[in-house]
């Protein structure tokens, strides 16, 4: 991995991670673009590399949301009502990824951790946020609550039965290509929160379970590189680079947190849910033209899905 690799990642990662257009989905597709999965010997540390730069999301909304969380602190010790209740509220929203990430990690590695998979949840999860958006609309324009369980509207009076909720909808969100952020931001928009507080306790679900990934997925590295006597991530692609793409990713992810807030306020979620399936129609079209191809070396080419490859070993990438 190159420098400008690193930033280019880290500004992906950044931008996209706490937008609900999914983080793992554009560094899985922007990593084939620029030919980063093409050496086996190499892939998995980038895929290591793709988690453990949520650190640097992670510092974003520790900086941001800095009083929400010295308030938790201070309810933890009993002297913030409001805080032990949106500290119990997270713990509840974080256990079912908690116990199904270690669980299910080596499939999804190994079976979604692929363009086509990340394609279709790009599609399916555009559709799903256009129709919540409308959903949400017409409840309220009648003048009913745009909610499937009671509680209430702001994160400060939101119930552990929504918390678990949410915490069930970022579950479906170990799919590449789903987005944690759309499921728990359109998720809490379905259990009655507005999608600005929505968004809300969404970055602050990403401290506990983007760090535990970010933990869990270092370790793991670590641990077989130990194991099998190879290089480990910080050997294969250098230190520099992976502090490079946390330190981009920490300021991007700032920048882009913020104007999110303002934009779910006055907007909702319609436009990222275009996004999505804009993103599918493009990414699928050049694809099957033959303008890039996507499919990692050591993976099967699916005739149903692709052209054959070109001759000479298919289509060339868009990013040498």
């Amino acid at each position: 991995m190159q420098w400008w690799q690193a930033i280019i990642l880290g500004l992906v990662e950044g931008i996209t991670e706490y937008l609900p257009v999914s983080s793992t989905g554009h560094l899985i597709i922007a990593g084939s673009l620029l030919g980063l999965d093409r050496d086996p010997n190499t892939k998995h540390a980038v895929d290591a590399f793709n988690i453990v730069i949520q650190g640097g999301a992670i510092l974003a909304v520790a900086g941001l949301y800095w009083p929400r969380i010295t308030s938790m602190l201070r309810g933890i010790l009993g002297r913030d009502a409001t805080g032990t209740r949106l500290a119990i509220n997270l713990f509840i929203a974080f256990l079912p990824a908690a116990i199904l990430g270690p669980l299910l990690d080596d499939v999804i590695e190994a079976r979604l951790f692929r363009p086509w998979p990340v394609l279709l949840a790009l599609l399916l999860g555009g559709i799903w946020m256009i129709w919540i958006d409308r959903w949400r609309r017409r409840n309220e324009s009648l003048g009913e609550s745009p909610s499937l369980i009671p509680g209430g509207s702001s994160i400060d009076r939101m119930t552990p039965v929504q918390a678990l909720g949410i915490g069930l909808f970022q579950c479906i969100a170990m799919w590449p290509g789903t987005s944690r952020s759309m499921m728990t931001i359109a998720g809490g928009t379905m259990l009655g929160l507005k999608p600005k507080q929505a968004a809300e306790f969404s970055f602050l679900l990403g401290l506990p379970t983007l760090g535990a990934a970010c933990l869990y997925r270092l370790a793991k590295n670590l641990e077989h590189a130990a194991d099998t006597d190879t290089p480990n991530l910080f050997q294969t692609l250098g230190v520099p680079n992976v502090l490079i793409g946390i330190a981009v990713a920490t300021l991007s992810a700032a920048f882009a947190i913020k104007w999110l807030v303002n934009f779910l306020n006055k907007h909702g979620l319609t436009a990222f849910g275009l996004y999505r399936i804009a993103l599918f129609l493009i990414l699928g079209t050049m694809i099957l033209s033959g303008l890039a191809n996507l499919t990692p070396p050591d993976e099967p080419f699916d005739a149903d899905h692709s052209h054959s490859p070109a001759p000479g070993g298919g289509a060339p990438n868009l990013v040498q």
